[in-house]
């Protein structure tokens, strides 16, 4: 009789929980939409990721996207990963491949086999990609090469670091990515859901 008991206390507390994140998730998207979560690198420590919003598909998403060439876009891999590309123009994200090509593919392809069911896109604080035309320029250039894909040390991210940045850094995680992204465009980043046309 006391498991059926403990079973509803865990859910009635992983419950609270989730509010509880929810309503830490809205107060920091009202903050943001006041101009107040726009914070540069400077006043970030040394650890911390650069990322204001991870992209999530459990909390709502008040502030879509405003994507553009050169915009670097993820959705989820397995539930615990992230699968990175860029979006360089109405119907095409360029992506490494698990087989090492670099293809040009649709956004429905991109979610496809995969276990995420939005796409995400790395923002400023007013919703605006960061991204430029040389990112979008370096990822077409790519188009069916093929790389020695590891599943750690020249991945998506790499590839998609690459495109951003010109440089072949060892960026082996989302985290890192997210990390030197910050740096470069001197933001905290903000994951938010692309409404694309289905």
């Amino acid at each position: 009789m006391p498991l059926p008991l403990l079973w509803l206390g865990a859910a009635v507390i992983g419950a609270a929980a989730v509010n509880e994140l929810d309503e830490k998730r809205k107060r920091q998207e009202h903050l943001r939409t006041k101009g107040e979560g726009d914070q540069t690198r400077q006043r970030l420590s040394k650890h911390d990721s650069g990322v204001a919003k991870y992209p999530s598909e459990v909390f709502a998403n008040e502030m879509p996207a405003i994507v553009k060439p050169g915009a670097l876009i993820c959705c989820g891999l397995g539930g615990v990963l992230d699968h990175t590309g860029i979006w360089v123009d109405d119907d095409t994200i360029v992506e490494l491949h698990g087989s090492g090509l670099i293809k040009a593919i649709s956004p429905q392809r991109f979610l496809q086999e995969r276990s995420g069911s939005e796409i995400f896109v790395a923002c400023d604080s007013k919703g605006n990609a960061l991204a430029d035309a040389i990112t979008a320029e370096r990822a077409a250039k790519k188009i069916f090469e093929y790389q020695d894909y590891h599943l750690i040390k020249n991945n998506c991210h790499r590839f998609a670091w690459y495109c951003i940045s010109g440089l072949r850094d060892d960026v082996t995680t989302f985290h890192q990515l997210n990390k030197n992204l910050s740096k470069r465009f001197n933001r905290k980043i903000y994951w938010d859901k692309w409404h694309f046309n289905a």
